[in-house]
């Protein structure tokens, strides 16, 4: 079967694997490096991202020129919008890779703590070490179990992200402000619901995210100096 074979089964190996590694009898550990695994291995698709990004802040002048010329036709505004972004390369096909990604190791994550992670290594491969039992304990937490306080942290880093992402832009609608609102509030509430190692997978992508994006604006911050 495709996806036992050849999507759930290599990543309960890798985090096994990761486990005995660099785990240091702590699968919470272990996790973030599988986070920090998969987010590397997508860093083409994230650094064509971040210039994408990069791109679309070194044309905000351009971008509030339309906006203010064409501010009585919405449709046309957005279309001279689009087109500028399109000459510039500015597209976000990238994002939606690495977030497709992303998205597709959440779901396996959720297959491979659905029913108890201990119960699954009947699926490891024999040349990977194959511990007896696996601590699911990171820092007095149980990652097979739910924690709103993991959820609430991942809610307030995407509200306090956004609104700076949001404090950037050179026009800000009712629309960007609900998505700031509702946005945050609605992955808490997923997040509350579901086991807490899909908490730690998004938190640490998220920070791994930030570092790209403070390389991301220093590099900007450079270019701003050399105009």
């Amino acid at each position: 079967m495709f996806w036992h074979d050849w999507l759930y089964a290599p990543l309960l190996n890798l985090l096994v694997y990761l486990y005995s590694a660099v785990g240091a009898d702590s699968l919470g550990t272990a996790v973030i490096a599988l986070t920090l695994v998969v987010r590397i291995g997508l860093l083409p698709l994230s650094v064509l991202s971040e210039r994408s990004a990069l791109a679309y802040d070194l044309l905000q002048e351009k971008i509030r020129a339309i906006e203010s010329e064409s501010s009585s036709d919405p449709v046309f505004k957005k279309e001279r919008v689009r087109a500028l972004l399109k000459k510039n390369r500015v597209s976000p096909w990238a994002k939606v890779a690495v977030l497709g990604v992303q998205l597709l190791v959440l779901v396996l994550l959720y297959q491979v703590f659905l029913g108890g992670i201990n119960k699954q290594l009947d699926a490891i491969y024999p040349w990977i070490e194959r511990p007896e039992i696996i601590n699911t304990l990171f820092f007095g937490f149980d990652i097979g179990k739910r924690s709103i306080g993991w959820a609430a942290t991942v809610g307030l880093f995407l509200l306090f992200e956004i609104g700076f992402s949001l404090k950037r832009r050179a026009h800000v609608d009712r629309s960007d402000l609900a998505y700031l609102l509702l946005f945050p509030f609605f992955v808490f509430c997923i997040l509350w619901y579901l086991p807490m190692v899909k908490s730690l997978f998004i938190l640490t992508s998220l920070l791994f995210s930030l570092f790209l994006s403070v390389l991301r604006m220093m590099v900007f911050q450079t270019k701003k100096k050399k105009v």
